[in-house]
């Protein structure tokens, strides 16, 4: 697949889960209270709970594509909809905001327990499964829908998922500040919004 394929990809993927939810919340509050490097622990719990919802996602849709090309197309454009209303929806939502609250216990500390509050946070979200089901179908072709292919897909959404919760880890009171402030509130949902619908209707158009 070609670099430009790939690029998309990654910046699709960041877009969507740089968003502060649940999960990045939770990195948040630990980075803030536990330091980086602890919350290291909570970002590899996330990060295998999106891999697993990944899978569960990507093998729905290997098996509608060997069954019905016309099917998977569908379910592709389908998506592409999705990735729309999801931009028009963040657009129309007003002011960005965010409650970084402390919903875990001061001395629950130790790797085990922060891997499995990661990975809950992030299993306990059903939309997941339905954003990966939207996105995958953009990014998968009749050519190019080998296990090589899949394998590029999951490691880089494993990545990206990492990467985005130890920014919100390493930022934190200083990222809590920022996101708070007024302009930034005002504009960063229509940015990101805008984005979303720009990414739905270009892949929505592409042809591979």
């Amino acid at each position: 697949m070609p670099l430009e394929f790939w690029a998309m990809y990654v910046v699709t993927v960041f877009l969507a889960s740089i968003i502060p939810g649940p999960s990045m919340i939770l990195a948040l509050s630990h980075g803030m209270r536990f330091g980086a490097k602890k919350t290291m622990a909570t970002a590899l719990g996330n990060s295998a709970a999106s891999f697993l919802q990944a899978v569960i996602s990507i093998a729905g849709l290997g098996a509608l594509l060997a069954a019905s090309e016309t099917a998977f197309m569908v379910v592709k454009y389908a998506g592409a909809a999705y990735l729309v209303w999801i931009g028009v929806g963040m657009i129309l939502s007003g002011e960005f905001k965010i409650n970084a609250q402390k919903d875990v216990d001061e001395e629950v500390v130790s790797f085990g327990k922060l891997f499995m509050q990661g990975f809950w946070v992030a299993a306990g979200n059903p939309k997941a499964i339905v954003f990966f089901s939207a996105l995958f179908p953009q990014f998968i072709s009749v050519q190019h829908a080998g296990i090589q292919h899949f394998a590029m897909l999951l490691g880089l959404l494993t990545l990206i998922a990492f990467g985005c919760m130890m920014i919100y880890a390493t930022g934190g009171e200083k990222v809590t500040g920022i996101i708070k402030e007024s302009f930034v509130g005002r504009y960063m949902n229509k940015v990101l919004g805008t984005s979303f619908v720009g990414l739905g209707l270009g892949l929505a158009c592409s042809r591979r």
